[in-house]
């Protein structure tokens, strides 16, 4: 009988935020498949939990998938987890959630943490409906015709994006979009956690005076 993919959340940064059913997964399967496995030991010893772990990341190739696969064909359990918050979302756990259903094998979701559901739920405003888009572009050119997309968006953008390329994204939002509703997330749930809400132009000042550090997930609200 084959095994089953157990798709766990773990802590986007406290390491309390933990779900008791996720302990008991990590603990009980038989092998763990993270993204960065130096980082996911960092939570397994804080837990005092031993089950092997094997690397799974942007840069596995179809090997990996197919040996992980066969593990759970030969009737294994695995836990899929990410550095931080839930596999798949802005993660390249999506590839090996999508070989598993192919190959029939059962995978289940262990709910837990997520930086864009923590920060929609303090962002105050409209979320019965919005957009994720990941990371935006890097090329300046991109990431303009990207924020033009959005002009006619009603829901509120959210995204993620690294501090060295913080304030040139609030900018050309700013360029495109006009001074919107923005909330940008900082270490969310870390020690040096930072909720800025205001306008886009109030943003890019209070960045430009505090260099960007940590990362940061935005939602961005026209309405």
């Amino acid at each position: 009988m084959a095994g089953v993919l157990y798709v766990v959340a773990t802590p986007i940064g406290n390491l309390q935020d933990i779900t008791l059913r996720a302990l008991e997964t990590l603990k009980t399967v038989d092998l763990i498949a993270a993204e960065d496995t130096r980082h996911t030991k960092k939570l397994l010893q804080h837990y005092g939990i031993e089950t092997p772990l094997i690397s799974f990341h942007q840069h596995s190739g179809a090997g990996r998938i197919e040996q992980i696969i066969r593990r759970l064909q030969a009737g294994e359990s695995v836990a899929l987890v990410t550095d931080a918050g839930t596999p798949g979302i802005s993660d390249p756990g999506g590839a090996l959630v999508e070989a598993a259903h192919n190959a029939g094998i059962r995978v289940v979701p262990i709910p837990g943490a997520s930086a864009v559901t923590a920060i929609l739920s303090v962002a105050g405003l409209p979320a019965h409906r919005f957009r994720f888009e990941g990371f935006p572009p890097r090329k300046e050119g991109a990431r303009h015709r990207f924020f033009e997309n959005l002009q006619d968006e009603d829901a509120p953008v959210v995204f993620y994006e690294s501090p060295h390329r913080l304030l040139k994204t609030l900018q050309t939002a700013y360029d495109a979009l006009g001074d919107c509703t923005v909330v940008v997330g900082r270490e969310l749930t870390k020690q040096f956690e930072e909720i800025f809400r205001g306008k886009l132009s109030e943003a890019i000042t209070h960045w430009q005076t505090k260099p960007p550090k940590g990362e940061f997930v935005v939602v961005m609200w026209s309405g």
